[in-house]
């Protein structure tokens, strides 16, 4: 037996977008602080020029080229043209990385890149599909599919093993709204296939978030939790230069930020993002602004710059005393700082984790996608917060805004959410520490990597 065997070169392909990118880049920082694994990061041209990706350590980038030609801007055509660009250039990437004493051994692709699967098995490489969304979710698209199922949603909700009563607001939009989203709609329930044929499917989750549904998976599939992937110095500091995800496709205001709160008091501050593609319309923008102002705390907001012009010359003038605004700031750093008392947050998986690993309580305002069942586990399973209800224009107005703020910062139940966050909080340290479950998992794929 060569002592090649137990080197591995781990190839990982992220779905281009920046909430994909993020905990990919992590998970490799966590496999390459072994040193029997290399790992590069197969990206596209157009992401390298508009979100650096730091090469770190055993980290390497491969940027396919696409000769200046923009990719599409509908989800259909950019999926389809992706798919194509990878295909082409798969083959000769792994020719081109595979020197004797690391061999590619690994495909680590996302999840929503199904078709990454044939490709590795063509070119003889294993292949582990990781998901950037909840357990939960998987298994609500496992089961109502509609290509294998039937399920209605009744006035009393749905019941699916391991879950809790899913009432229609806390289900997916595609499930609910299928005509609006055809495309993404076939994509999500598309990730079944991975059931099917991935060799690993890899999760960032951790057990004890999600003990019920994780228990219900692992009788069906070969599942893996590797979560929270979040930079290191904020969970278990074991990996001694891990501050940041290593890209930002905005760019942050991170000192304008961090002066702004090192000036107001502990707990006194409602930290508000809606992440990197949530859209509000003009009306709810209207209500949003009306609401932080009434509940009468402190607030950061971050409004990108694509968004601004929905905020009103009046509402810019009265808020300056109460509040600052920005195109986008450090999250971490904020969530982690003091004087933040409650993230008025889109439940996007990768926010939801950040506040749960940080110990920050949350008022959910979901908007699409995953967020309602994100949304349906912050208020109802861990209990770190509570979720505004909107009106039945779908919109939710400034005294429920407003009320929502003021249950999680004032009364008598934020006591109880602070106290449930914290506990995540520590949980969420112990998984991805020494001997934790989700390190244990990571120890163990890498065993079956490297042999």
């Amino acid at each position: 037996m060569d002592g090649n065997t137990n080197k591995s070169h781990v190839l990982v392909l992220p779905f281009p977008v920046q909430g994909h990118i993020n905990p990919m880049v992590q998970f490799s920082k966590r496999l390459t602080s072994k040193e029997s694994v290399k790992v590069t990061l197969i990206t596209i041209d157009s992401v390298t020029k508009s979100m650096p990706i730091l090469e770190s350590g055993s980290i390497k980038i491969h940027s396919i080229p696409h000769n200046d030609e923009t990719p599409p801007q509908s989800y259909d055509l950019f999926l389809e043209w992706f798919h194509v660009l990878v295909s082409k250039n798969l083959t000769k990437i792994v020719e081109e990385l595979s020197d004797s004493e690391y061999p590619v051994k690994v495909l680590v692709f996302d999840s929503i890149t199904t078709w990454a699967i044939d490709l590795a098995h063509e070119l003889g490489l294993k292949g582990a599909a990781f998901f950037t969304q909840s357990c939960a979710l998987s298994v609500v698209y496992y089961h109502m599919d509609p290509e294998k199922n039937k399920l209605c949603v009744f006035d009393d909700g749905v019941c699916l093993p391991s879950l809790p009563l899913l009432q229609k607001q806390d289900l997916p939009s595609f499930v609910c709204q299928s005509d609006l989203y055809p495309s993404l709609r076939k994509l999500v329930f598309s990730r079944n296939i991975n059931f099917k044929k991935a060799d690993w499917l890899l999760f960032n989750s951790f057990d004890v978030l999600e003990k019920e549904v994780i228990d219900w998976l692992r009788t069906q599939c070969r599942i893996k939790t590797i979560g929270p992937i979040i930079p290191s110095m904020y969970l278990d500091k074991r990996l001694k230069d891990d501050k940041e995800y290593g890209l930002s496709l905005f760019k942050p205001n991170s000192e304008t930020c961090m002066k702004w709160l090192d000036l107001r008091e502990i707990g006194s501050v409602v930290y508000v993002s809606f992440g990197s593609l949530a859209n509000l319309g003009e009306q709810q923008m209207e209500e949003l602004a009306s609401g932080l102002m009434m509940s009468d705390f402190y607030f950061l907001w971050v409004v990108r710059a694509t968004e601004e012009n929905k905020l009103t010359e009046e509402f810019m003038s009265k808020s300056k005393e109460k509040c600052l605004i920005v195109n986008w700031c450090p999250q971490l750093d904020v969530l982690s700082h003091q004087a933040v008392g409650c993230f008025f947050t889109h439940c996007g998986w990768n926010s939801t984790l950040e506040a749960l690993s940080l110990g920050v309580p949350m008022v959910a305002m979901p908007q699409w996608s995953d967020q309602p069942t994100n949304a349906k586990f912050i208020s109802d399973v861990w209990q770190t917060g509570v979720r505004v209800k909107a009106g039945e224009n779908g919109v939710v107005n400034r005294d429920e805004i407003a009320s929502s703020i003021r249950e999680v910062m004032r009364e008598e139940k934020g006591v109880m959410l602070k106290e449930n966050a914290n506990k995540w909080k520590k949980l969420a340290k112990e998984a991805v520490d020494e001997g934790g479950s989700s390190d244990k998992n990571i120890e163990e794929f890498l065993k079956l990597v490297i042999n």
